[in-house]
């Protein structure tokens, strides 16, 4: 079996997908290691899984992102990370810090990229009266949600849903997906 990737995972909220993912890291055959979690908000609820299973994290306030960047990318490279999930982190990464990492930074984002990027993905979808909306996993580049997908996963939007109905069927398919997504990069990794 092969090494486990040491892996970071950025987070700034509730960290239902950090959840899931540790939970996938412990698996025998994942094949990931999360070495340390990151997040910019002292108040991250996912910080309790972080202590709840023994894992170390940083807080790095981004008062400004250029220091902020850099001492990430220095515990990063003191905890040989090589790859990066990103997990509702609400910061967006320069070019430069971005390009140290090229190819090694996912994110999972609420709609069908490239439809709906950004903020309030579900009004949005529900507001255009889609049928479907879902969940993208993407590499991420320097323009907002506009990365290279590795897997979507489809979503379909009832009559009766709203935001916070729908925000609740799509988070359970991201839990599926990040994990899948994370399996097929790493094949060529």
């Amino acid at each position: 079996m092969k090494k486990k990737v040491n892996t970071s995972i950025f987070i700034s909220g509730k960290g239902s997908n950090l959840k899931s993912l540790i939970q996938f890291s412990l698996l025998k055959n994942s094949p990931i290691k999360i070495s340390i979690i990151i997040t910019n908000n002292i108040k991250a609820k996912g910080l309790n899984y972080a202590d709840k299973y023994k894992i170390k994290k940083k807080i790095i306030r981004f008062h400004d992102k250029r220091i902020a960047e850099n001492k990430i990318l220095k515990i990063l490279i003191h905890n040989n990370v090589k790859l990066i999930c990103l997990a509702g982190f609400m910061k967006i990464l320069s070019k430069t810090f971005i390009k140290k990492f090229r190819g090694k930074i996912l994110n999972i984002h609420p709609s069908l990229l490239p439809k709906y990027r950004g903020l309030n993905t579900h009004e949005r979808a529900i507001n255009n009266k889609e049928k479907f909306s879902g969940c993208t996993v993407h590499f991420v580049n320097h323009k907002l949600d506009s990365g290279k997908i590795i897997l979507q996963k489809k979503v379909k939007i009832l009559k009766n849903d709203n935001p916070i109905s729908l925000s609740k069927k799509i988070l359970k398919q991201e839990h599926k997906l990040y994990p899948k997504a994370i399996r097929k990069i790493l094949v060529n990794f």
